[in-house]
């Protein structure tokens, strides 16, 4: 690795680790001597830009940006290389323009002269956005081909384009349909998602005559929130989980609870998923850090490769309805209700497709043949002492936030770092000096994707806002359907197709402030809402063509796409019943938040 890797990962596991230890020593302080850091939220904040930039050039770096697009995978040979120039080319003229609308947005700062807190000038600490724009830009062209012929061809596409959106031929305004089809094609060839969003705001901001500087100045104002930290903390502490012995430890515990009965393997398989998604909020780390571990438990249960192969690959999503699962947060955030109504809201719909998926796996199950094994309670109680730290994990989260002594930022901390000391010094499955900075590395290069996506594609979203589209949106939708029950059928419909073709973060960014105006003319409670879309796209990963596990799954196992659409199709079903369920049964999500959120 090179020097400079090395101390880009040094950078951000730092970074994180101050973004840890700065709520805990605030607690402490107010806790012991009524004070405490000044303007410590805004340094927390602050932080999180910061790791958001420099995970996206980690990211970058390693050619792990995510992208809606796989259909070079069935290119070969030139055509292929080709489209890599082409989609990373138009790519880095994107990152190119943003490095320019945030300097603009940088020297506006510095003339303001605002201070963070100790003298440290907010600008400063803003120059990340630029800096990281540019290796972006750097890494994007290095990318694009392994020949410097290659990369010669992207810098001259990159500088082509560059070049006419700064001195258009003809007006602005002419070029905004061919400049959205390049994208598109763009899109098709490989080009990032975060690229995709970035770049249809900055060609319709273009073409309206605004200045691009909003895109940055709305991807600071989205990272920068008071809530949004909680999204790399609670992601870490589901890092540490994942990279340390705890999903051993909780498949022998469920194996020890449930495993004596029929369909026992994939109630665990159900269970150790639903536990790793709601901590990661990735059902794509789900499936490729335990898919490995469960396949066998399946396949030696006499489950069939199929329905094991299928299982898993449904299964992988579980999770994302209950609490503190990443997404449930970002929603929070969007539509403006707290996260505490969230989390109450996603415990029951959570637990429903939960047990829907365990019903499944008994189903599906092999019949016990001859003496069921005998439940042991002394194996139960070793596997649950052993590991006990690790499931009152939940109980930490969810007690530090509605204890009443921590804010959401402050109780996703202490999980983190509940996490941390658990796997390093009680387990020992980590090594202080050698795996945690890895560890924290790898989950740094996962949050930046995600905060890259969410930045721009909150300035595509103010753009529709500005153009009054939400307004039509309603306008049109309550000129056209008059029952609530007809929107929910349809809205439920739109948001498969969402599921399929977007990333959840990106959806939530894009879609929610399209459907909240809808949700409130036709009187659906906002978290109801919420649950219903984070339901939808969470079915949206198993949506064939195109849904994100059944290309994980397949890459993960090594098999087919079409195999492995076929075999999850099942699933798909299970999963959507549970979805109509929850669509058409609000107490289910309301119930909670009314009887606990008061």
């Amino acid at each position: 690795m090179s020097l400079l890797a090395n101390i880009e990962n040094v950078a951000i596991a730092l970074a994180l680790g101050v973004m840890m230890l700065v709520p805990l020593v605030e607690i402490a302080l107010r806790g012991t001597l009524q004070t405490g850091i000044s303007n410590s939220a805004a340094w927390v904040q602050h932080l999180t830009l910061v790791v958001g930039m420099l995970g996206g050039a980690i990211a970058a770096r390693e050619d792990r940006l995510l992208a809606l697009s796989t259909i070079t995978q069935f290119l070969g040979g030139k055509w292929k290389a080709a489209a890599r120039i082409f989609g990373y080319g138009f790519a880095a003229a994107i990152t190119g323009l943003l490095v320019w609308a945030s300097i603009q947005l940088v020297v506006s700062e510095r003339e303001g002269g605002k201070i963070l807190a100790y003298g440290v000038p907010v600008w400063v600490i803003q120059a990340v956005l630029p800096l990281g724009f540019v290796a972006l830009t750097v890494r994007l062209l290095r990318h694009a081909s392994g020949r410097w012929a290659g990369r010669s061809a992207a810098v001259a596409l990159a500088a082509a384009v560059v070049w006419i959106g700064v001195r258009p031929p003809v007006p602005p305004e002419q070029l905004v349909l061919p400049a959205l089809v390049t994208l598109l094609l763009a899109t098709l060839a490989g080009t990032p998602v975060f690229v995709t969003l970035g770049g249809a705001a900055v060609i319709l901001f273009w073409g309206a005559g605004v200045s691009i500087a909003n895109i940055p100045v709305d991807h600071y104002r989205l990272v920068t929130n008071p809530t949004l930290p909680t999204i790399p903390l609670f992601t870490l502490a589901g890092y540490f989980l994942a990279e340390g012995g705890a999903s051993k430890r909780l498949v022998r515990v469920f194996d020890t609870l449930v495993g004596q009965f029929r369909g026992g393997p994939a109630i665990v398989t159900a269970l150790v998923c639903a536990f790793f998604t709601s901590f990661t909020g990735a059902s794509g780390v789900t499936i490729l850090a335990l898919g490995g571990l469960l396949m066998p438990i399946l396949l030696a249960a006499r489950y069939s490769e199929k329905s094991a192969l299928g299982f898993i690959t449904g299964a992988g999503s579980l999770g994302v309805l209950l609490p503190p699962c990443l997404p449930l947060i970002l929603y929070a955030i969007i539509a403006k209700v707290t996260i505490e109504q969230m989390f109450l809201g996603g415990i029951v719909p959570g637990i429903l497709l939960v047990l829907m998926t365990c019903w499944w796996g008994i189903r599906i199950g092999p019949k016990l043949e001859g003496a069921r094994r005998a439940f042991d309670w002394r194996a139960a109680g070793r596997a649950l002492f052993e590991a006990k730290w690790e499931l009152m994990l939940p109980v930490v989260a969810l007690a530090a936030l509605f204890g009443g002594f921590a804010t959401p930022v402050e109780a996703s901390a202490l999980t983190a770092f509940y996490a941390f000391v658990v796997e390093v010094f009680i387990y020992k499955d980590l090594k202080l000096t050698k795996d945690v900075p890895r560890v924290m590395a790898e989950c740094g290069l996962l949050i930046g994707g995600v905060l890259l996506i969410l930045g721009v594609a909150l300035g595509f979203t103010n753009y529709l806002i500005d153009a009054q589209i939400p307004a039509r949106l309603v306008e049109w939708t309550t000129g056209s359907i008059h029952s609530a029950w007809v929107f929910l059928l349809l809205l439920n419909l739109f948001l498969l197709v969402v599921g399929c073709l977007m990333d959840i973060f990106s959806a939530i960014i894009v879609v929610v402030p399209l459907i909240l105006p809808l949700g409130e003319a036709f009187g659906i409670d906002p978290v109801h809402l919420g649950i219903i879309f984070l339901a939808n796209l969470e079915l949206g990963y198993l949506t064939p063509p195109v849904g994100m596990n059944l290309f994980l799954s397949s890459y993960r196992f090594n098999k087919p796409v079409p195999e492995v659409v076929r075999a999850a199709f099942p699933m798909f079903l299970v999963l959507l019943a549970g979805v109509l369920m929850i669509t058409y049964i609000p107490a289910l999500t309301t119930t909670l938040p009314k009887w606990l959120g008061r």
